[in-house]
């Protein structure tokens, strides 16, 4: 991911409140987190210090716990540059440590019995760094785009008129592609996977009816997973043990509460 173009993008034509009134010389800086928080971001914030000609140490890696107050990072080079970097860094910090932190409780929610996975209810350009930081709290990020594997959802399914018109449709997909199918009842379920299905994503059901679809593609198939989909929240996440494999949960990329950062000056 070209990070050079967050920075590009918040500094325009040039920090003009810098510019003049900042001297010509090197310092040191320190960056605090301000909640008990999943930090992630960590090597971004690294990067992006970089290219203003700053060296950045940090004291924790991408996934680690730390408590409200805790130094995470210290800066040192031109101070010009380290001001005009802070803001980019802090907001990656910010919005990934909010998704990892958001993560990590999902996943303790799960108490290890189903794999909580992101969605594509991401930020358009930052993404890749929102699936990042879902990973690195412990989250599986699915998939990273639409050419990642086959995932027919309602819309493809009225477009073409059925599960099995859409079905047999896939059978000219390469082999190398997972398959996955989304529902709401359990007559399409066991068609999706008398068929070939990989992944049954039971969406907006709840948790006893996607119990019962897992009860019957199971008989069909006991490897094929089922994900549960649809407004998930971590409150409802135990819900679901022993009715679904996976949780995808589309609240872990698009509205984790930010973590807030501060960055000072020695």
């Amino acid at each position: 991911m070209d990070l050079g173009s967050f920075l590009k993008a918040d500094v325009g034509k040039g920090d003009v409140t810098t510019a003049l009134t900042v001297p010509d010389t090197d310092g040191t800086a320190y960056i605090t987190c301000e909640a008990d928080a999943v930090v992630a971001g960590i090597e971004e914030a690294e990067e992006i210090f970089s290219m203003v000609g700053a060296d950045a140490t940090s004291m924790y890696k991408d996934g680690d716990r730390v408590k409200a107050g805790s130094r995470i990072m210290s800066i040192s080079g031109p101070l010009a540059g380290v001001i005009t970097a802070e803001r980019t860094a802090l907001n990656i910090l910010m919005n990934m440590s909010g998704v990892a932190t958001m993560t990590a409780k999902a996943v303790e929610a799960a108490e290890g019995k189903i794999i909580i996975a992101a969605t594509r209810k991401t930020v358009p350009g930052f993404g890749p760094l929102q699936k990042k930081a879902v990973a690195v709290a412990g989250g599986d990020p699915h998939r990273a785009d639409l050419d990642s594997m086959i995932l027919v959802k309602d819309n493809h399914i009225r477009a073409c008129g059925s599960v099995k018109t859409a079905m047999e449709k896939l059978a000219k997909a390469s082999f190398s592609l997972k398959i996955e199918v989304e529902v709401d009842n359990i007559d399409d379920a066991v068609t999706a996977a008398e068929m070939g299905a990989d992944i049954i994503m039971a969406d907006n059901v709840g948790p006893e009816l996607t119990g019962e679809i897992r009860d019957a593609v199971k008989k069909v198939n006991d490897r094929i997973l089922i994900e549960a989909s649809g407004d998930m929240t971590i409150e409802r996440v135990p819900e679901y043990i022993g009715k679904a494999d996976i949780i995808s949960m589309g609240c872990l990329t698009h509205s984790a509460p930010a973590i807030q950062f501060s960055m000072d000056i020695n």
